[in-house]
């Protein structure tokens, strides 16, 4: 099951994350129609990685100080993060081939 990330919590969630672990998140937005398209698959690649990956999203119209840190323009964005840093970030629709793929890369 995939997180759900807010200002309030993402530094401590995904930052300052000691589970050593690769953290994919997905910047959306509710009005967003691609964001729409992406969310189920997201939600897929969650419950395929299980254990093995911590996936969350964060709704940039509730958290617009972290989608500024990150730089987030464009939605979808997905940032994935290891050892509290970025690693990669996509901007755009992404397969579910795609994600996991990308995760697995920091397995």
């Amino acid at each position: 099951m995939e997180k759900q990330f807010t200002d309030q919590n993402f530094n401590q969630e995904v930052v300052e994350s000691s589970k050593n672990k690769p953290i994919l998140v997905d910047f959306f937005a509710p009005w967003c129609g691609p964001c729409k398209i992406q969310s189920p698959i997201v939600d897929d690649v969650a419950k395929e990685l299980g254990d093995k990956a911590i996936v969350g999203k964060i709704n940039i119209e509730e958290a617009q100080e972290t989608a500024e840190k990150y730089g987030v323009m464009s939605i979808p964005t997905i940032i994935l993060f290891k050892d509290g840093e970025v690693k990669e970030t996509l901007v755009g629709m992404q397969a579910k081939e795609a994600l996991l793929s990308l995760v697995e890369k920091y397995l």
